[in-house]
């Protein structure tokens, strides 16, 4: 491979960084053969992962702790949650990545980072993150008033809400803290494996499978589709949606999964700590507060879109930079 910065953006040193035609003409995966299909490849591996992780680990768990497993030592069933993403998810990523395409590196994208790029896609989770809670606030709202008119909306909105309640039942469960060491595990368990294996996996092997044969929206945009369904939050669907497009942006435009890997584990990390303060199981909230105020929402969220816009504009306009020097 070529010197890192001559690669940012998968195209050309000398061509325009905003120029996506030339995606494929001058990506660095171009000595790379793929054995089988590029989006084959990246079904496998949705659907290898979906497979492997959900129902094969949902059949250990129940095998090792039983139909009760929801009153199993805690800790075991953490552990056991943490060994499932590295087994079926972490591993998975890495054979695959190995098997259909040999050059892992260049798949996974291992290159580090700068710090100026940690930082700025930083910023663009801190910013992210509180737009995407005033989005679902706003869906919330007006999904209380549809069903408030209709009997059918009624009727999912009721489904949707015990999918919901399940969801958080078994996260609070997992995040319930009786100890400092309970907290350290839950840290690890929730925010460091799942940004290394679920980022291995999605912006590693399955985007980079899809790049291959897709303008890099619409890998980033397919890969972030997926990632929101495997995580059954029906509420949070859209939102996932957006920060997987985020994740996936970032992973493509610094070529490093090392910030994927930041901005998941940051992500996950602040809903953390604002679960052990708040008791909150999720930094994406579906409740709506009995004091919302319609207008001011729509306004704080109008804000922080226009202020995201710049962070990606920012952050755009550093990678242009870096190509021409």
């Amino acid at each position: 491979m070529d010197d890192f910065s001559n690669k940012q953006l998968n195209e050309e040193p000398e061509k325009n960084p905003d120029d996506s035609t030339n995606d494929e003409k001058y990506s660095p995966v171009n000595h790379i053969h793929p054995k089988i299909s590029p989006v084959t490849a990246g079904i496998i591996g949705l659907l290898g992962g979906f497979f492997l992780y959900q129902i094969v680990g949902g059949l250990l768990t129940l095998l090792v702790f039983g139909f009760d497993y929801q009153h199993a030592p805690v800790n075991s069933v953490r552990l056991m949650t943490m060994a499932s993403q590295v087994l079926f998810i972490l591993l998975p990523a890495l054979i695959f990545s190995k098997w259909v395409y040999e050059d892992v590196t260049t798949i996974i994208r291992f290159h580090l980072p700068k710090i100026e790029e940690i930082l700025l896609f930083s910023l663009g989770i801190v910013v992210l993150t509180p737009l995407l809670q005033y989005y679902l606030s706003l869906q919330t709202y007006f999904i209380k008033i549809l069903a408030a008119n209709s009997s059918m909306v009624h009727s999912v909105k009721q489904l949707l809400d015990k999918l919901n309640d399940m969801v958080d039942k078994t996260y609070g469960n997992l995040l319930t803290a009786h100890s400092v060491l309970d907290g350290i595990i839950i840290i690890l368990i929730v925010s460091v494996i799942p940004a290394i294996c679920e980022e291995t996996m999605f912006r590693g092997f399955i985007q980079r499978s899809f790049e291959f044969k897709f303008k890099s929206f619409w890998a980033a945009a397919i890969t972030a589709m997926f990632f929101a369904l495997y995580h059954f939050n029906p509420y949070g669907l859209i939102p996932l949606f957006g920060l997987g497009l985020y994740f996936g942006f970032a992973a493509y435009i610094s070529d490093s999964i090392f910030v994927p890997v930041t901005l998941h584990f940051i992500n996950n990390f602040a809903a953390v700590i604002l679960y052990f303060i708040y008791g909150d199981d999720d930094i994406i909230n579906s409740s709506v507060d009995k004091n919302f105020d319609l207008r001011s929402s729509v306004v704080i969220f109008i804000i922080l879109s226009v202020v995201f816009a710049s962070v990606i504009y920012l952050i755009k306009k550093y990678y242009s930079k870096r190509k021409i020097v």
